[in-house]
């Protein structure tokens, strides 16, 4: 068989890489989560998403050095395997789980709960199901999204976040003329205390998930030791840009953080600046966006275990069947869809918590993993240079564990009964420690397989 055949192509340039990644972000989300980090910060949003960007940036910097050091397809789970240890780089591939699993049920709980705000009539848990077996019927059939539906959503998305900052900013230069602009009461209030900023910036970080997924481009980017750095911190960068300067307008209309709901929060902005017209539209693209998110979000949550199965890390027969007709991880579907039903009993600053929980723990090691190479090359005679091997992933590390630190008291409990299942699940996997621990290969080469069934 020709090697070539499983050889990807490298064919993405830098613009390719970071659209990718800004369309994996989801721009809309930060209108979606508004409300809830309002409600935490004291109506201090921007400044939630400006501390939160710092933190990322760091992280940025720590992933885009792990991309040029291993440059393959990887993630958090390869970067601490191949640079710490192979145990830690399991606990951390199990962290990211928690990530994978919760993700599809924030975006029905988020899509579900603006339904409801237009629609109060309708029971909440009828947008819930109708989201689940909805995404679900669609990739058990093995639906795939086509790039260019992609760049129109993505285009679609740009035009009702455009159209929502300039209504925003006509409305307050209406009420209080051009000079309420130059407000810095989005930034800080009397309300304000660090507390509920790092509280909301804990949750606002749940807005930047996927500028380290471009990290899976790796095999089919050009010169992606060069690329893919720059790219990682430019979807950081652009993608902070875009949450803060849509918090600040959308908190410029609406100081404080008293809503009807906060959930659905700027559902109700939009109908102050847009009246029902605008709002219908918001709404509109704000759901096509969280259903169009939701079944990749599904899709690779299922692959993800399918892989794991595969690797024996889960059990084969199980999470590594594919349908013999389907050609899809059925079982994995049915069981991503199945925990989505949580979102029956759930709210959305606590859903995206427990995201967050495995987001920041696999953030804080792959800066610790920054650092271990550098200690590492140390060893080996090299002198690498102090500031961005150690004093920056040395300081993104902090940051992370800071906002860990102030995630919601049950993401953190859930998150520590996770890691503790997964310390006891890799004893019984290595025999007591005395095996190696198992690999999973999240490798582009399986994912690329897989998606092909």
């Amino acid at each position: 068989m020709d090697p070539s055949e499983h050889t990807l192509a490298r064919t993405l340039t830098l613009k390719s890489v970071v659209l990718f990644g800004l369309a994996y972000m989801t721009p809309l989300i930060v209108l979606g989560t508004f409300g809830v980090v309002a409600d935490t910060t004291g109506g201090a949003v921007p400044t939630a998403y400006l501390l939160a960007l710092c933190a990322m940036l760091f992280t940025a910097h720590s992933y885009g050095k792990m991309a040029a050091a291993y440059p393959v397809a990887g993630s958090a789970y390869t970067y601490v395997r191949e640079a710490i240890d192979g145990r830690v780089g399991f606990l951390v591939g199990w962290a990211t789980l928690l990530d994978y699993f919760f993700l599809p049920m924030v975006i029905w709980l988020i899509g579900g709960a603006y339904l409801q705000a237009e629609f109060p009539g309708v029971p909440f848990w009828v947008w819930i199901l109708g989201f689940i077996v909805l995404t679900t019927a669609l990739n058990v059939r093995g639906i795939k999204t086509a790039e260019r539906v992609n760049d129109l959503l993505m285009v679609f998305q740009f035009l009702v976040i455009a159209f929502f900052v300039l209504l925003s900013l006509r409305h307050v230069v209406q009420l209080g003329g051009a000079g309420a602009l130059a407000d810095t009461t989005p930034f800080a209030n009397h309300a304000t205390t660090l507390a509920g900023i790092s509280a909301g910036a804990a949750i606002a970080a749940y807005s930047f998930l996927g500028f380290d997924a471009v990290t899976t481009l790796t095999e089919e980017t050009i010169e992606p030791k060069r690329t893919m750095p720059r790219a990682i911190l430019l979807v950081a960068l652009i993608g902070g840009g875009i949450f803060v300067a849509v918090a600040y307008a959308t908190q410029l209309v609406h100081p404080g953080s008293v809503f009807t709901d906060a959930d659905s929060a700027a559902f109700e902005i939009a109908r102050v600046i847009g009246g029902d017209v605008f709002a219908s539209v918001f709404l509109a693209g704000l759901v096509v966006a969280q259903f169009a998110s939701g079944i990749s979000a599904q899709a690779s949550t299922s692959r993800l275990l399918l892989a794991m199965g595969r690797d024996s890390v889960l059990p084969r027969r199980t999470f590594g069947w594919i349908h013999p007709r389907l050609r899809t991880p059925v079982f994995n579907i049915l069981l991503t869809g199945a925990v989505g039903l949580i979102a029956l009993r759930m709210n959305v600053a606590t859903s995206t918590s427990f995201i967050n929980f495995g987001a920041f723990t696999a953030f804080t090691f792959v800066n610790l993993s920054v650092l271990a190479t550098y200690l590492r090359s140390r060893r080996a005679g090299d002198r690498p240079r102090v500031l961005p091997y150690v004093i920056a992933p040395v300081t993104g590390a902090a940051v992370d564990i800071w906002l860990l630190a102030h995630l919601d008291s049950k993401a953190q409990l859930l998150g520590l009964i996770w890691l503790a299942v997964g310390v006891g699940y890799l004893t019984y996997l290595t025999k007591g420690f005395r095996r190696p621990p198992p690999k999973m290969d999240l490798s582009e080469d399986s994912r690329t397989a897989d998606a092909a069934v």
